[in-house]
């Protein structure tokens, strides 16, 4: 009996309370939220960490452009005098090319389009170009120098030809009348003649004072003491005459728009009109002292060829397959170089571009 009662008090006994039981342990899907919950965090801060510390290091070369490209155009062309071109043309640019035929770009210290660009010798040179930008050298092409306190217009200033001679000697053309010269490697600019509506588009210097000069409209002027006094001749077109050039005192040639050739026996007091047969614009005339000859550039890969008397004219095209335009011929040892929206060399047979 007494042990019946033992056993029934056991099965009878109040459950534990639940506050006297251990906490039940965590349960997986629990700790997977957890987890997953930080896992963004830890991806940003592992990227911060990245970003702040890690520097990416470079794989591979650096691909330079060439220096002739496609898109670039040259204007004007020189001959320091030790073997080297010089090609002068859009956004600044400046091209030498060295004797072996190699390339580098000259630090010209502008943006501006560069129109046309001479050499003294072979440490002095001139550029000019739009803006009325005037830039020289004295180490070769080393470094360009920006001229000061150039004379300019309130309506435009490109410049599109610069002549030099012997002692520092310069004259610029261009926009608006503007007709400018220098008598110190063109550090410093006067005007030669006042502002006017007109282009003038070429200078020729002839010995030490006497300039003449051709723009639109067929004008002519000529001086003889250095551009203190002017005088206008008369032409027998009215085309626009884009170059001169003179082999001496007394012959001299201009071309124009329209294929249009004058010819001056006289020092550029009169001219005449050569027949060439073709009417397409020519933009530059050379005498090719090498060659005993004249020879002018012009659209459509044309170039135009006379002997010294330029009384018959020979034309053709550098390359029938190319008809670039050139605004420069630069005779060169028996070959002449070409440039416009191409460069190239023209031995009189065979066409040779540069970059490309």
């Amino acid at each position: 009996m007494d042990r019946n009662n033992q056993l029934l008090n056991l099965n009878t006994a109040p459950a534990p309370a639940a506050s006297s039981l251990p906490a039940p342990a965590p349960s997986g899907g629990r700790l997977l939220k957890v987890t997953t919950s930080l896992v963004p965090w830890a991806i940003i801060g592992g990227l911060l960490w990245a970003g702040l510390f890690i520097k990416p290091a470079a794989v591979g070369s650096t691909v330079q452009p060439p220096v002739l490209e496609h898109r670039d155009h040259y204007y004007g062309a020189a001959l320091p005098g030790d073997g080297r071109v010089w090609f002068a043309g859009s956004n600044g640019k400046i091209v030498s090319m060295a004797t072996d035929g190699s390339l580098s770009l000259l630090a010209s210290g502008t943006e501006r389009t560069l129109q046309d660009i001479a050499a003294w010798d072979a440490q002095r040179g001139i550029a000019v170009g739009n803006d009325g930008v005037i830039i020289t050298t004295a180490d070769g092409g080393k470094t360009w120098q920006q001229a000061r306190e150039v004379p300019r217009s309130a309506v435009a200033n490109k410049l599109t030809r610069v002549r030099v001679a012997e002692g520092g000697r310069a004259v610029v053309v261009g926009e608006m009348g503007a007709l400018l010269a220098s008598d110190d490697f063109g550090h410093s600019w006067r005007r030669l003649r006042d502002e006017e509506d007109v282009a003038w588009n070429d200078a020729a210097l002839v010995g030490k004072d006497e300039i003449r000069v051709v723009g639109e409209f067929g004008r002519v002027l000529l001086s003889r003491d250095a551009g203190v006094t002017w005088h206008e001749r008369e032409a027998p077109v009215p085309t626009s005459l884009m170059s001169v050039a003179f082999r001496d005192a007394r012959h001299g040639v201009a071309v124009g728009l329209d294929g249009v050739v004058l010819v001056s026996e006289d020092g550029g007091e009169n001219w005449r009109q050569a027949d060439t047969g073709i009417h397409d614009h020519l933009l530059d005339i050379a005498w090719d002292e090498a060659g005993q000859r004249w020879l002018g550039a012009g659209v459509l890969g044309r170039w135009v060829s006379a002997p010294a008397d330029a009384a018959k004219w020979s034309v053709g095209r550098v390359d029938e397959r190319d008809l670039s335009w050139h605004t420069r011929v630069l005779p060169a040892g028996g070959q002449a170089w070409f440039a416009g929206a191409g460069v190239g060399r023209w031995d009189g047979k065979r066409w040779q571009p540069l970059g490309g």
